[in-house]
């Protein structure tokens, strides 16, 4: 089974910086188009997002619940469906933990939960970290939006393709992944 990893603020929705009232929570331009492209070439769509404000104190894990019931019903009213699980990391980066992007927990969490096949999945984020938990786990493909303020450095990132806008990435996994 393949599967999309998608990271969730400043790819599913505009990032504002924690994110978790329903009222902050906007979706990214082109985002339902990308997801109905993707559950319609048969891949699972799977959400994985650090949300250290639970950690820190900002907001709850009722507040996440919350905004992720608001988001998935959101979906499911355009789209019919939404994700098919969220798996998010609540702790703080100094904690250390096996969950926390880069770090690739929640990705072996959703390989268990779905016997995934990673030669042919994709994780789409707009942070270094997020790709980097995607190499980290074996993930072939992984897409970066990227981030203006981000730079990479010299990391090295295997089967990498970078755009500038969400729109771009349907006609990028034509071209390049789904050939």
């Amino acid at each position: 089974m393949k599967a999309i990893f998608f990271d969730r603020d400043g790819i599913v929705n505009r990032d504002f910086g924690y994110v978790y009232r329903q009222e902050d929570f906007t979706f990214c331009d082109g985002i339902f188009e990308l997801l109905d492209f993707c559950k319609k070439q048969g891949f699972l769509l799977l959400l994985v997002t650090n949300q250290s404000g639970i950690g820190m104190g900002y907001y709850t894990l009722e507040d996440f619940k919350d905004v992720s019931n608001y988001m998935q019903n959101e979906l499911k009213q355009r789209l019919g469906y939404g994700f098919d699980s969220i798996y998010f990391c609540p702790h703080k980066p100094e904690d250390e933990c096996l969950c926390r992007k880069p770090k690739p927990g929640m990705i072996q969490k959703a390989m268990k939960d779905y016997k995934l096949d990673l030669s042919q999945s994709v994780l789409i984020g707009d942070r270094l970290r997020d790709v980097q938990s995607a190499q980290n786990a074996g993930i072939k493909y992984k897409i970066l939006v990227k981030n203006q303020s981000e730079d990479m450095g010299e990391v090295v990132i295997e089967n990498l393709y970078q755009v500038n806008y969400i729109k771009e990435i349907i006609s990028l996994m034509q071209r390049e992944i789904l050939k």
